[in-house]
């Protein structure tokens, strides 16, 4: 299993969920979980946090949903810092595809990485 970890400032968690959706998607897997849930910051009522969760299948036999092959996990806030993590099955999910994914990522969202 591996494991990606990034975090971002100033982006919004709601177009980080979509991003990653459509990049993974565009990799060949089909979408399984996909909630996405928003908090109020306590002492902060204008403010809100989001949580997000998606996971990825491979593609199983005809009728058939296939095994997980991705998990991405994001929490964090439109105005502060974005925090995403992805767990990768490298034998459902090769390696050319988590490098295709993560180019996508850094090309739209580099620029906003925290190092």
């Amino acid at each position: 299993m591996m494991q990606i970890k990034k975090t971002y400032t100033e982006v919004s968690p709601e177009l980080l969920f979509a991003e990653i959706r459509d990049f993974t998607l565009k990799q060949g897997a089909s979408l399984g979980e996909n909630k996405l849930e928003t908090y109020t910051i306590p002492d902060e009522s204008a403010s809100f946090g989001t949580r997000a969760t998606l996971t990825f299948n491979v593609k199983g036999e005809a009728g058939k949903a296939g095994k997980e092959c991705l998990r991405a996990h994001i929490v964090g806030m439109a105005r502060g810092e974005s925090k995403l993590m992805i767990d990768v099955d490298e034998k459902l999910f090769p390696q050319e595809k988590i490098s295709a994914l993560q180019a996508d990522l850094d090309f739209i969202f580099g620029s906003y990485e925290v190092k």
